[in-house]
């Protein structure tokens, strides 16, 4: 019995699974998803039933379901006339349609998407050129400001537009150029590179090795002279216009060297031992100093120049002095005239050359010269020309400051009274001494023309 009814329990089951599962196949439309899928995303269906009269369509996709009025089946001729339906055209897969915009130039600006489920559009860039515009680049590319500052980076080699009077007014980046002894690179960085490079060190070492060339010598030479008879007898060496010419152009070139190496040397010297703020205060005086003192300078150049250039003019002994290295490595100094080759080079080397250069460079970067433009360009060259010479002519002059000073006796004393012995004269300029004994040159030339009795010395 109990198996019995357990058959017939199992047999009801079956039965209304299957009317089920018959009423699911009858409802569901066709094109549908068969059972056990799922729908595509955004398609929903409606299970309530149509009235009378129409029929169920399925919902596009982000709509509610609507129903479709049902009209009546032809009849009779009208039925005949009716013809019959055509087979269903083969499914294609077409892409998604989509509005395209394109811009003035023909690059693409944007894409509006309208393929079912898609909403809302989308921007596609457009592709940069070198040769447009700042202005055009905002439209295209907002943010984007690469032609603004390739103009910046190229206004050295074609100025931007300035209402600023002056030159160079439209150059924001110099143009690319190369110096002796820089890369191939902007100017303002080239001449950075050969400063910092070149002329600070080996300008620096230069000194430095003159100043300890002349202290080793100094050493082991000790002064020149001395030995010579005192007679009691002077000549006059310089007249008191030279020797004003002689020391206020002195002075001024040791103002000049002092503030120009402090400028150049000091920030690696002076600043870790005296501070910024100090040491801004007085690299800041000393080239106001440098600045007014460079006048006078040349001034006093010129007339040291003109004053004596006729005794510094080659003769006869100079390259036999030369050839002996002037006695000072030892023997005894070869004669001379007034001048001898070692000072002659001074003058033409030192005074006329590098002097001429230095003031010329000066006057460059005071602008103080005429025809010149004075575009950042011509300062770097007169700065580095002037900056080569200074450092020359301090070596030089140097070694000048020396043998007038402690390295040759007599010497100073010279330059102070403008007078020297006759023993003096004759050991260390004997050619000079003998013209002066002959009568072709005074003894006391400032006397000459007002009147006094020259006096020549004893035969």
């Amino acid at each position: 019995m109990r198996t019995l009814d357990r058959r017939l329990a199992a047999l009801a089951t079956a039965f209304v699974l299957a009317a089920v599962a018959t009423s699911a196949a009858l409802a569901q439309p066709t094109g549908a998803a068969p059972s056990g899928t799922t729908a595509p995303t955004g398609v929903t269906r409606s299970m309530v039933p149509a009235p009378a009269g129409t029929a169920a369509t399925p919902n596009a996709p982000g709509t509610s379901s609507r129903a479709m009025p049902i009209a009546p089946a032809p009849t009779g001729a009208a039925a005949a006339a009716v013809p019959a339906p055509a087979p269903p055209a083969a499914a294609t897969l077409a892409p998604p349609a989509t509005g395209i915009t394109r811009d003035a130039r023909g690059d693409i600006a944007s894409a509006t998407a309208s393929s079912p489920g898609i909403a809302g559009s989308y921007v596609i860039p457009a592709e940069p050129r070198a040769d447009e515009s700042n202005a055009v680049r905002a439209r295209t590319q907002p943010g984007n400001n690469a032609p603004f500052w390739r103009q910046v980076r190229n206004s050295g080699n074609a100025q931007g537009t300035v209402n600023l009077p002056g030159a160079e007014r439209g150059v924001l980046v110099q143009a690319f150029t190369q110096y002796p002894g820089s890369r191939y690179t902007t100017a303002g960085e080239a001449w950075r590179q050969v400063r910092n490079n070149w002329i600070i060190p080996y300008g620096g070492a230069l000194i430095v090795i003159t100043v300890f060339a002349l202290g080793i010598f100094y050493w082991r030479r000790g002064p020149i002279g001395g030995h010579e008879p005192h007679t009691g007898r002077v000549i006059e060496r310089f007249t008191p216009f030279e020797r004003a010419a002689h020391w206020a152009n002195a002075l001024a070139f040791v103002v000049l060297a002092i503030s120009g190496m402090v400028m150049a040397f000091g920030k690696f010297v002076l600043l870790p031992l005296t501070g910024s703020v100090l040491f801004g205060w007085l690299t800041y005086a000393l080239k106001t100093v440098h600045n007014f003192v460079g006048p006078l300078f040349v001034v006093s150049l010129l007339v040291m120049i003109v004053g004596f250039i006729r005794s510094n003019l080659p003769a006869r002994g100079d390259l036999h002095w030369i050839r002996r290295g002037g006695g000072l490595f030892g023997g005894a100094e070869p004669p001379s005239h007034r001048f001898n080759a070692g000072e002659k080079l001074v003058f033409w080397f030192g005074v006329l050359l590098l002097g001429l250069v230095v003031v010329a460079s000066g006057l460059a970067l005071d602008m103080l010269l005429p025809g010149l433009a004075y575009t950042r360009g011509d300062m770097h060259v007169a700065h580095m020309i002037h900056a080569v010479a200074a450092a020359l002519m301090i070596a030089v002059f140097l070694g000048h400051i020396y043998l007038g000073t402690i390295g040759m006796r007599g010497a100073y004393a010279a330059m102070k009274t403008g007078y020297v012995d006759e023993g003096w004269a004759e050991a260390h300029h004997r050619y000079w001494y003998d013209d002066i004994r002959a009568g072709k040159i005074p003894a006391e030339r400032s006397r000459r023309g007002r009147g006094g009795r020259v006096e020549q010395p004893a035969a």
